[in-house]
């Protein structure tokens, strides 16, 4: 009796100390949103003042208002929303058939093509800027959102190819021969069997490619420079002035720029883990 009372104490003891653990990470985590969230509610005078609180005194809901008149916000978000659909939808054509090929066939050069996927993914933008603007220059997709969805789409391509091939992976290729028995061809059998399957994989892939391309900031601030055609992550710095930054904007703007992704990953929640799981797979 007294060794079950010694378990269940232990056991209740160990799940205080994970909720303790987990409500200390998450408060790591949210903290700076509250500060963002705290900061846009506040008046100018209030954020400069020296003996300010993180809470805001006098609650300022029209600097949410405000942002919209004092800039194209609506415009950003246009161009965030097109290169960021644009991008995804080029990757996934384009990776879907990549990952099924290196998922279902073999061919000479595979394993180094593998690794080469994997090597791609070491370059950030930032390292290939000037050699970007050059090639974007040539064709004559500088200062468009034409390019922008190009670049968005080849730096996501390698990502949304390995993902993709795990998920495919993952999935047992006697449906596929079912089908083909039943007569269907190799395109029909991955449309009508392997893709429906594949679904979470599929979805967590074209997520994490959105939220790429949606939070992308280097390559567009140095290709794009008309105001119009500018995304949300660029266009947000019109309130970084040269002699002051209006901090209660800047982050009333950003809270807009964050809230398309929350929106996002709580319509995909459910097959977030499942698509993720069925990407880890080795092969």
């Amino acid at each position: 009796m007294a060794d079950n009372v010694r378990v269940n104490y232990g056991k209740l003891l160990s799940r205080i100390l994970l909720y303790f653990a987990v409500a200390l990470i998450c408060l790591f985590i949210l903290y700076p949103y509250f500060v963002m969230v705290c900061t846009a509610l506040k008046s100018r005078s209030e954020i400069f003042a020296m003996n300010g609180t993180i809470f805001p005194i006098d609650v300022m809901w029209s600097n949410f208002i405000d942002i919209w008149q004092k800039a194209p916000m609506a415009r950003y978000m246009l161009n965030s929303i097109i290169i960021a659909a644009g991008s995804t939808a080029i990757a996934m054509v384009c990776g879907i058939p990549a990952a099924y090929a290196l998922a279902r066939m073999k061919f000479k050069g595979q394993t180094a093509f593998l690794g080469f996927i994997i090597v791609s993914q070491m370059f950030a933008p930032v390292v290939l800027l000037i050699g970007i603007y050059k090639v974007m220059q040539v064709l004559g997709l500088t200062n468009s959102l034409l390019g922008l969805i190009f670049i968005n789409a080849a730096f996501n391509q390698a990502f949304t190819i390995w993902l993709l091939r795990g998920t495919f992976l993952s999935i047992s290729a006697e449906m596929e021969q079912a089908a083909t028995i039943d007569g269907c061809n190799r395109i029909q059998a991955m449309m009508k069997i392997l893709l429906p399957v594949a679904a979470p994989g599929i979805v967590t892939t074209l997520i994490f490619i959105f939220i790429n391309a949606w939070n992308e900031y280097t390559v567009a601030l140095c290709l794009i420079s008309t105001e119009t055609i500018k995304p949300l992550t660029v266009g947000i710095n019109i309130f970084n002035g040269y002699n002051m930054i209006e901090w209660q904007y800047l982050f009333a703007a950003s809270i807009f720029a964050i809230v398309p992704v929350v929106i996002l990953f709580m319509s995909i929640e459910k097959n977030l883990t499942s698509g993720l799981t069925a990407g880890g797979v080795k092969g």
